[in-house]
């Protein structure tokens, strides 16, 4: 294994094993459920939504460290962010894990996925919580 593929799996696993914003969030302004029937994972992803910028981001759920660290690293990179800047993020990630495109560098710790893109058994495992950030955003905004 490389010295790079080795931090990789390190970056998963340290946010598989203690996830960031892991919990649900007190007075969220959407809370959508993701499901992966193939093997099981679950998550409720929770944002708290501000004049258009997602001011915080939480999940809780459970399910293989992909889907587990995606969703930790997610909620940290998309807090701030407006919902088109969140929306961006996820097709820039979606084009790395499912596409096998290089990953964009505004991705961070999240190129630590790039892997998926060989693992098509996982990429639902990776997509998880940005399909359900996707479904949130639709849900929130206005029509």
């Amino acid at each position: 294994m490389s010295l790079l593929e080795e931090l990789y799996r390190e970056t998963i696993m340290q946010h598989a094993q203690r996830p960031h914003n892991f919990g649900p969030l007190e007075g969220a302004t959407v809370k959508v459920g993701g499901h992966n029937p193939s093997c099981g994972d679950r998550i409720e992803l929770y944002l708290k939504v501000e004049d258009g910028r997602i001011a915080e981001a939480r999940f809780t759920g459970h399910g293989c460290a992909i889907s587990q660290s995606s969703a930790s690293m997610m909620t940290d990179l998309i807090r701030g962010k407006t919902l088109d800047e969140a929306l961006e993020l996820e097709k820039k990630f979606k084009a790395m894990v499912v596409e096998g495109e290089p990953p964009a560098p505004e991705l961070g710790d999240l190129s630590a996925l790039q892997g998926v893109a060989k693992l098509h058994a996982r990429v639902k495992c990776a997509t998880l919580a940005w399909n359900a950030l996707e479904q949130a955003i639709e849900e929130v905004r206005p029509s």
